[in-house]
C-alpha cells in the first residue's frame, strides 16, 4: 500500500498553506512566468493559464494521492493573496525522507515568506508525520534560495557537480539551457527551531 500525505492546510502567523484551487490559476501562471521562476525552475515555458489549470486540477493532486509528495499554495493569511508555492517531492517513505522546493511570486519577494513557509512545513513534517530528513537542492547561482536554506537551519552537505540544468537569457531575449552545479542541503528534526504554527484537515474548517 502506498503511503500518502494527508489533505491538510498549515497556518503560520502570516501565511496559510493550502491545496491549490482552480481560482489560483491566473496568479500561478503569472508567478511561474516571472524571470526568476523561469531561470531557476523546470516549469514549462511558456507557462500559460491552461498549464496552471492542469497543474492545479490534475498533476498536483496526483502528487499526494500517488504518494510522491504534496503541493501547497502559499497565501497571505489576511488577504488570501497567492504569494508562492511549496512542493514536497521525491518522497521515500521507507527512510522517512523527502525533498522540498519553493517559489515566491515577484509581488511578494523580500517579505521572508519562503523561509516562513518552509519552516512551517518542516515542523509539520517532523512533528506530525514523523519524518527524519528534509532535503533541499539549490542551483549554485541561486543565492536567494540558498539564503532561505540557511535561514531555516539547513546544513550544506555537498555539491553535485554539473548536475542541474537551468535557463539563461540569450542575446536575442530568448532562453537557453545551461548546466550548473547543485548544492545539496539537509534538515533534520534537531536542526530546526520551533515556531508557532498549526494545521488542519478540511473537515476541521
Amino acid at each position: 500500500m502506498t503511503s500518502t500525505f494527508p489533505d491538510i492546510s498549515i497556518n503560520t502567523e502570516r501565511l496559510m498553506l493550502r491545496p491549490f484551487e482552480e481560482a489560483d490559476a491566473p496568479e500561478l501562471a503569472a508567478m511561474m512566468s516571472d524571470e526568476l521562476s523561469i531561470a531557476w525552475t523546470s516549469a514549462p515555458l511558456p507557462y500559460t493559464r491552461r498549464e496552471a489549470y492542469d497543474w492545479i486540477t490534475r498533476r498536483a493532486p496526483a502528487e499526494r494521492t500517488e504518494g510522491r509528495g504534496i503541493v501547497l499554495a502559499v497565501t497571505e493569511y489576511l488577504t488570501h493573496r497567492l504569494v508562492g508555492s511549496v512542493h514536497l517531492m521525491n518522497t521515500d517513505w521507507r527512510v522517512s525522507s523527502t525533498e522540498i522546493g519553493y517559489v515566491v511570486g515577484p509581488w511578494a519577494r523580500g517579505e521572508g515568506y519562503a523561509a516562513e513557509a518552509v519552516q512551517a512545513v518542516a515542523q509539520w513534517l517532523f512533528r506530525d508525520q514523523k519524518f527524519e530528513r528534509l532535503e533541499l537542492r539549490t542551483a549554485a547561482g541561486n543565492t536567494a534560495s540558498q539564503q532561505v536554506a540557511q535561514k531555516v537551519g539547513c546544513v550544506s552537505e555537498g555539491v553535485l557537480r554539473n548536475a542541474l540544468i537551468v535557463r539563461s537569457r540569450t542575446e536575442d531575449g530568448g532562453w537557453t539551457d545551461i548546466r550548473t552545479d547543485l548544492i545539496v542541503w539537509g534538515l533534520l528534526p534537531e536542526d530546526i527551531e520551533e515556531a508557532p504554527y498549526h494545521h488542519r484537515r478540511p473537515a476541521d474548517v
